[in-house]
């Protein structure tokens, strides 16, 4: 294999770029450096990387090719960098949630998901853009200005994880950490075309040192994770290997398996091209249409089917969630628990968008 060029390192996913330092094809400082001259040359037009963290990511690079050149142990990441949307914590850099109040919200610690990124060897090279408070169904801060999305600036990058998004889309980053509460992950995954996983609640920790969590109330502690962005499905897995687990600072979490037991084949899939009737978008259809063939194709059982209940699930789910506040500290507004029941919104949420 070629070793490859500057032009080529943002363009790799983050097991190429991990295999290619591990196997000495090239050098974490050069991979560094080539993320940071796409950060650069893109993030100006598309403003998803609030805070580059230049000077610490290049002190790590030179510290993991020192690890590669003594024959040290390597992480699954090692060398490899990764960026983290701003409500989660990286010690040394502000955990601002968009607001200009927070601007000076400095973490005693990094979040568990990243103290594990760090230890699987990935390296924080930046922290990325999301709407103020992680609320709005577009990514616009009062501290950093709106998020664009780089396939189309007419439309939206999506929310709340959107800053990520754009970042992965543009190859300003190989991998990702970002939350969901109601949809932001997946929301902005498919708005700027990369991948996302949204777990279970339970599998991947969340703390801060600087949240106010003692509001976190129960409606939102339930819906609210972590995880990972990519451009390619292999990274979400390895990311998932590494950041899941129970840890102290986290009550949530739970000592699961990683892997369970191999369903019977062949394998169900449900497919709902259109919930409760309440008219999505014809080239949606068309996509899940295909998508649900590909899955046929490749020998799973796909059966179009429309669950049961989904305006009364999609009504207790808004007011669960708005009759109780939101999780950074921010009461929620008169507006915000009126859009709750507006049922507008109650179709946003059964389409996967976010409300917080």
């Amino acid at each position: 294999m070629s070793i490859p060029t500057a032009a080529e390192l943002w363009r790799m996913s983050a097991t190429q770029l991990a295999e290619a330092i591990r196997s000495r094809q090239v050098s974490s400082q050069e991979v560094i450096e080539a993320h940071l001259q796409r950060i650069e040359a893109v993030n100006g037009s598309i403003n998803a990387v609030v805070i580059v963290m230049a000077e610490e990511a290049l002190k790590a690079a030179n510290t993991a090719d020192r690890a590669v050149a003594d024959g040290a142990d390597l992480g699954p990441f090692h060398g490899v960098p990764f960026t983290v949307k701003e409500n989660i914590d990286v010690a040394g850099t502000p955990t601002t949630q968009g607001f200009k109040a927070l601007a000076n919200a400095y973490p005693s610690r990094d979040a568990p998901v990243v103290e594990r990124m760090k230890a699987a060897g990935a390296i924080p090279i930046g922290r990325t853009n999301l709407p103020s408070g992680a609320i709005r169904w577009h990514c616009e801060s009062e501290l950093w200005g709106a998020t664009v999305n780089p396939w189309n600036r007419s439309r939206t990058p999506g929310a709340s994880s959107a800053g990520e998004a754009a970042a992965i889309a543009t190859g300003m980053s190989p991998l990702g950490l970002g939350n969901d509460g109601l949809g932001s992950l997946r929301h902005p995954a498919q708005c700027c075309g990369v991948s996302a996983l949204k777990p279970t609640l339970g599998r991947i920790p969340h703390a801060s040192t600087v949240e106010a969590t003692e509001i976190a109330t129960i409606g939102m502690q339930l819906t609210q994770v972590n995880g990972p962005l990519a451009r390619r499905v292999a990274d979400l897995r390895g990311a998932f290997d590494v950041l899941v687990g129970p840890t102290w600072r986290d009550p949530w979490t739970v000592p699961a398996a990683l892997r369970g037991p191999e369903p019977a084949k062949p394998v169900g899939v449900a497919v709902v091209l259109d919930p409760a009737g309440q008219g999505t978008a014809e080239q949606v259809q068309d996509g899940v249409r295909r998508a649900a063939h590909a899955l046929e194709q490749a020998g799973y059982a796909v059966e179009e089917l429309e669950p049961p209940g989904i305006d009364a699930a999609a009504k207790g789910l808004a007011d669960h969630v708005c009759h109780s506040g939101h999780p950074c500290g921010v009461a929620a507004s008169d507006a915000a628990i009126n859009a709750c029941r507006d049922p507008t919104i109650h179709v946003g949420v059964l389409r996967g968008g976010r409300l917080s």
